[in-house]
């Protein structure tokens, strides 16, 4: 079963299309966002890390990293922002690829959801990258409306990621996502149609 890196821009709807197409092909589905949060709360190491890098303003009261205030900071310095990526992204490619070679293995369906695939070089472990996408509007609104970032920082997050139109000139598979809910399904059962070893 083939190897699947799930990317896109942020609110592109990267995370509900890897939900549906992990139940769909009933595969390994690794989340590398959830990947960060975790080790940003749960390293000791990381934490000091982040901490010597950013500063005590960073951490929170009971002494864990604020991951607002780590986000005001690295979307408005992209300096900062590598030297976050370059804490955890190591950590995470090592887990991803490690999940990875075991869902091979087993000829089980992997899937792996990384918004900064094509910046860490990540698409070359991959037999197919699926590019979800959607209006700049729309990641906009859905940013200001399911997150509650303010519009600046919107903006921000948006300058600070690779252009989406980039990414799907790049992708094996464009998953678009300005359409209803539905549509999300129908477009996971084909692409899992397409893919589906004959």
């Amino acid at each position: 079963m083939p190897v699947l890196a799930i990317t896109g821009g942020i609110a592109t709807g990267k995370s509900a299309f890897a939900r549906r197409f992990q139940r769909l092909t009933n595969g390994r589905l690794f989340d590398a966002d959830a990947t960060a949060k975790e080790l940003l709360e749960g390293s000791s190491d990381v934490r000091e890390k982040v901490r010597a890098v950013f500063g005590p303003q960073v951490m929170d009261a009971g002494g864990g990293i604020s991951r607002a205030r780590l986000r005001e900071i690295v979307f408005d310095d992209r300096a900062r922002r590598e030297s976050l990526e370059g804490i955890l992204h190591p950590l995470i490619r090592v887990r991803w690829e490690d999940e990875a070679a075991k869902a091979r293995e087993k000829g089980e369906w992997f899937l792996a959801d990384i918004p900064l695939l094509y910046e860490t070089g990540g698409e070359t472990l991959v037999d197919h990258v699926v590019v979800v996408a959607c209006a700049r509007d729309t990641q906009i609104r859905r940013m200001r409306m399911d997150r509650g970032l303010s519009l600046p920082m919107a903006e921000a997050i948006l300058r600070a990621q690779a252009p989406l139109d980039e990414k799907m000139n790049r992708a094996s598979f464009v998953i678009w996502t300005d359409s209803p809910l539905s549509f999300l399904d129908d477009q996971a059962r084909l692409l899992a149609a397409c893919l589906e070893p004959i």
